[in-house]
């Protein structure tokens, strides 16, 4: 087969032609994919003939959610559950309106189809189209459950995300006696959870019913009754399975069995709730001396208590770790060992080495007192007296740190004297053509 090639291609016009059906849909009121439609919307659409024959009013049909809402031509054309004081049909030459009212408000979060069938007169164009819209949340949010999580903590579901306006607030109410009343002391909130912190610890075991006023979904609505409250237990804090501490029991039998009033079990009731909370105290105290799992507080606490000798900001790993080590610290303290590994945790830095203090050197007949030497200390002072070398030049923050941290940790009769850091590197005067002078704006190197 020959290969024709062309030198040029020009395109002096395009003529669009689009091709469109003789029967269409228009002027949906609510659109397709709409969301938020209220409750009492009407149902509004129009049927268009693009040709000249005219819908066939007799073969509309309408569907709503699969219920035959409109039947074209029949006597009763709309169903009596859309027939609404706003309902109607309108024919003109090439269209037909028609407006649905419900009745009966649409569900509330409904996704609602709508089924469109109608042919045009004499059956040239034909159309059977489905659309659907989303009603508007105006569902009131309820309480699923509740729960207690610690002895402060409750935790509240709802079936949805929430919020919590000013003015909203929980009641907790005990449903047994002996119980201390509690009251709520802060919220946080997490989409469909709400924490509840209370102002006090609530009585173990005894029944409690939580309820919600004024709190409201993301649309406004608020929650209502019966679906307002929820019971739950007071938390029980987790004890020993073997531990027996039961104040009842611990009374003579004679005081029990004459207690026909209920008195005094009352009473011992009220002072067990005071025991079990204290019990439950003493079982968290390795929570609170163990340096992983104690709260940031009690580390404060702790290396306030191992007489932390270092005013340093650190973060709460940082704590921790200090905690951890500052013993040992106590233990190397007066020794160039425990200089640099101090050195080395609290600023990261390697020192290159621990020297002797050297004077500057005096040469007879060059040096002058108070310009290129100074006067030297005594041979005791020198004696104990040392430099702290560095391998790289430090900030002025690190250099505070690391005269504290020496300062601290070296022996007591000892004298540090510098700290000695690289000096910065040289940058020589280099050559510029028809300006430099050789040993005055430049220097050979």
């Amino acid at each position: 087969m020959s290969t024709l090639e062309l030198p040029a291609l020009y395109v002096d016009s395009v003529a669009l032609l689009a091709t469109t059906p003789r029967l269409v849909l228009v002027s949906r009121d609510p659109s397709p994919g709409e969301t938020d439609v209220p409750i009492d919307a009407t149902l509004a659409l129009e049927l268009v003939d693009t040709g000249p024959d005219g819908v066939h009013r007799t073969s509309v049909r309408v569907w709503v959610d699969g219920v035959l809402a409109l039947e074209g031509g029949a006597p009763t054309e709309i169903a009596p559950a859309y027939a609404g004081p706003l309902a109607g049909v309108t024919q003109t030459a090439d269209t037909l309106c028609v407006v649905l009212h419900p009745v009966l408000p649409l569900a509330s979060l409904a996704t609602v189809h709508v089924r469109v069938l109608a042919q045009t007169v004499g059956g040239a164009g034909s159309l059977d189209e489905v659309y659907s819209f989303v009603v508007e949340d105006r569902a009131a949010p309820r309480v699923v459950g509740a729960q207690a999580l610690a002895q402060k903590t409750v935790r509240v579901a709802f079936d949805e995300p929430v919020l919590v306006p000013p003015g909203a607030t929980f009641v907790l109410t005990p449903k047994g006696a002996p119980a201390v009343p509690v009251a709520v002391a802060g919220v946080s909130i997490d989409a469909s959870i709400v924490l509840l912190t209370l102002d006090t610890e609530m009585t173990p075991d005894v029944p409690h019913e939580v309820v919600a006023i004024g709190v409201t979904d993301l649309f406004g609505n608020a929650v209502l009754g019966p679906y307002d409250h929820a019971n739950f237990s007071g938390f029980r804090p987790a004890r020993p399975q073997t531990r027996r501490f039961d104040l009842w029991r611990m009374l003579p039998k004679h005081n029990r069995r004459d207690d026909h009033t209920g008195d005094l079990c009352r009473f011992i009731t009220s002072l067990q709730e005071v025991t079990d909370l204290l019990l439950s105290d003493v079982d968290r105290w390795p929570d609170i001396f163990d340096l992983e799992r104690a709260p940031e507080a009690f580390v404060d606490l702790i290396l306030r208590d191992l007489g932390n000798p270092f005013p340093f900001e650190l973060d709460s790993m940082g704590k921790r770790r200090l905690a951890s080590v500052l013993v040992e610290m106590y233990r190397q303290k007066g020794t160039a060992k425990g200089i640099q590994n101090a050195i080395r945790f609290f600023l990261g830095i390697d020192i290159s080495a621990i020297t002797p203090f050297n004077a500057d050197t005096l040469f007879l007949g060059e040096s002058e007192l108070g310009v290129d030497w100074v006067l030297g200390p005594s041979d005791r002072f020198a004696r104990y007296a040392f430099n702290v070398e560095v391998a790289r030049i430090l900030t002025v923050r690190e250099r505070q740190q690391l005269r504290a941290i020496v300062e601290y940790l070296k022996p007591a009769h000892t004298h540090f004297v510098d700290l000695v850091e690289p000096l910065p590197p040289v940058l020589p005067n280099h050559w510029e053509l028809g300006l430099s002078d050789l040993g005055e704006t430049t220097d050979l190197h």
